[in-house]
């Protein structure tokens, strides 16, 4: 675990590529929704915990990459978790988002009701971490069901208490980040902690939802055959939930934005896994009897 506890100094970098980065990953902006004028903070937290607002990074159109069709995927702001390889430390602090009213979500995912029912998508929460919202990212959920319209939650399933059972009902897909196999790796990688992720995995299980699980490949950090075991078996123990596990290669996408941030970035150095590496994780996967992407 040596290898895992350095975190190095980052050297400026340049902002042409760090602007060219920003405009891509948030080319979707807040453009089109209503933000709430006038409300102070004790009327903004009230609104944050009935769901009535909520606080929104940016928002981007996309194809079969946030779950199955055409997705309108949502970056709420907030999350707890410090990750090691996060591509997006500007959703870190809620406060840092726009909020956005309950109605304006709504009235956004119903203009796009026509072409989420053509090619099968519909709304992806992410983040950041979506699940810091309960109360919005549901009361948008049921709006979503009500209009027959897919729904897709992006989560680490770290605040799994934060999700009550009539809230799972109205989630048709999960996309579960399970970031390591076993606890102390999943503390140095992120700060957090395993065992909520596999609490609300098997919840999912319980209520019948789908789980397409991520994971994050990182040589010398994450690709120990013992760790991709123990998440195997970890997917094994959410019942039949797991449609598939997507194995993502780390890169460095993400970097331009935490020397903006002047944020000193772990994994400054950090190459990305080759193909026979790649290989090697996928088979260990699919002799578990998992489809893996």
């Amino acid at each position: 675990m040596s290898a895992m506890t350095a975190f190095h100094t980052t050297t400026p970098h340049m902002l042409k590529v760090s602007k060219e980065y920003a405009r891509r990953t948030l080319m979707g902006g807040l453009s089109g929704f209503e933000s709430p004028i006038g409300l102070d903070r004790h009327d903004r937290i009230a609104a944050l915990k009935t769901g009535d607002i909520g606080f929104v990074h940016s928002w981007d159109i996309n194809t079969a990459v946030d779950g199955p069709g055409t997705r309108m995927t949502v970056f709420m702001s907030g999350c707890p978790l410090r990750c090691q390889f996060c591509q997006n430390p500007d959703t870190w602090k809620m406060r840092d988002g726009q909020p956005v009213y309950l109605e304006a979500m709504i009235d956004k995912v119903a203009r796009y009701r026509d072409v989420f029912q053509a090619t099968g998508g519909g709304i992806t929460f992410s983040g950041g971490e979506s699940m810091m919202q309960p109360a919005f990212v549901s009361r948008v959920f049921r709006a979503a069901k009500e209009m027959d319209v897919h729904t897709c939650l992006d989560t680490a399933g770290f605040l799994n208490k934060n999700y009550t059972d009539e809230m799972i009902e109205d989630i048709d897909l999960c996309l579960l980040d399970v970031k390591a196999g076993d606890e102390e790796r999943y503390k140095v990688l992120t700060g957090g902690m395993l065992a909520p992720t596999i609490a609300f995995g098997k919840r999912l299980a319980a209520h019948h939802k789908k789980i397409w699980v991520r994971f994050v490949l990182i040589p010398g950090l994450t690709d120990a055959p013992e760790n991709v075991e123990n998440i195997a078996r970890i997917c094994e123990s959410f019942d039949g939930a797991v449609e598939h596990i997507d194995v993502l290669p780390f890169h460095q996408l993400g970097r331009p934005k935490w020397h903006e941030l002047r944020i000193p970035y772990p994994l400054e150095h950090q190459k990305g896994p080759s193909s026979e590496l790649k290989d090697r994780v996928r088979r260990q996967f699919e002799a578990h009897g998992f489809t893996v992407f």
